[in-house]
């Protein structure tokens, strides 16, 4: 017994006139998104299909700001050796009331 599926060609999501025309727009410097755009698909499936045909170059990420600032344990860190009682019990505190509290110690010496 021939099973129907076998008997039905599943047509391909992107054609090879497609796949050349995707390819060329992204190394033309086109944006992802135009190119989803103007072919009628997703971003999400024009990404993938250039990682497919291996010429889809990943974006950088932004880093966030939180590397560039320091964190609460530092601060604390920094706090303790402005005051003679222990800092443990400020590790609920908020990172401004940390700087707040360092700028006021800091000013009294």
């Amino acid at each position: 017994m021939v099973n129907r599926k076998d008997k039905i060609m599943k047509q391909p999501n992107y054609t090879a006139s497609m796949t050349a025309q995707i390819i060329d727009d992204y190394q033309a410097n086109k944006s992802v998104e135009e190119i989803a755009t103007s072919i009628g698909k997703s971003v999400r499936s024009v990404r993938s299909k250039l990682v497919r045909e291996g010429v889809y170059v990943a974006q950088e990420k932004k880093t966030s700001r939180k590397s560039d600032e320091p964190t609460k344990k530092m601060l604390l860190k920094q706090l303790d050796g402005l005051v003679d009682f222990p800092t443990v019990g400020l590790l609920g505190a908020t990172k401004v009331s940390i700087l707040d509290l360092i700028n006021a110690f800091e000013k009294k010496q």
